[in-house]
């Protein structure tokens, strides 16, 4: 019998489109989490997947492949939007790449797919945003395939498929 590989995890991380930005600004190349998420980050992955969530605007900005083990860091480059919260640096990081990333406004909106996903199922749909409080989420095969087919479809024709990694 072949012995299978490690299992992939699939990620959400939920941040402000300023959050995103900063991303955006490191061209697609680290991630930070929240220092309370400690343990979802180590559990992650080279192979893993995540999804960014963008809050506000409550939609779906692209997908990406973490490339690393997890590492602390504490050079700034994300920022809690809350005052009290003003000394969070989003110490925990993965390595990524991205596989597809829309562009500003064209973003997926998230609602319809909520309503889909077997994640966001232990909320009332008239609450579905409650799926996506918090900084990081774990949900299944299902669902990312799901939301990553919703983001892809949504590529802009004049982007082609030059974007979209596997």
């Amino acid at each position: 019998m072949a012995e299978q590989g490690p299992r992939s995890s699939y990620w959400i991380i939920v941040g402000s489109l300023d959050n995103f930005r900063r991303t955006a600004e490191q061209g697609f190349t680290v991630q930070g989490i929240k220092s309370r998420h400690r343990k979802k980050a180590e559990r992650m992955a080279p192979g893993d997947k995540l999804i960014w969530y963008v809050t506000g605007v409550k939609a779906l900005a692209g997908v990406a492949t973490i490339t690393s083990p997890f590492f602390e860091s504490h050079e700034r480059i994300w920022e809690s939007g809350d005052p009290k919260k003003a000394a969070e640096d989003y110490p925990h990081r993965v390595q990524i790449v991205a596989d597809v990333v829309l562009p500003e406004g064209e973003f997926v909106a998230a609602e319809p797919l909520a309503r889909q996903m077997v994640y966001a199922r232990k909320w009332p749909a008239a609450n579905w945003t409650l799926a996506f409080q918090g900084n990081v989420h774990e949900i299944g095969e299902e669902d990312y395939r799901l939301i990553r087919g919703a983001i892809e479809a949504h590529v802009p024709s004049s982007l082609g498929t030059a974007g979209v990694r596997s």
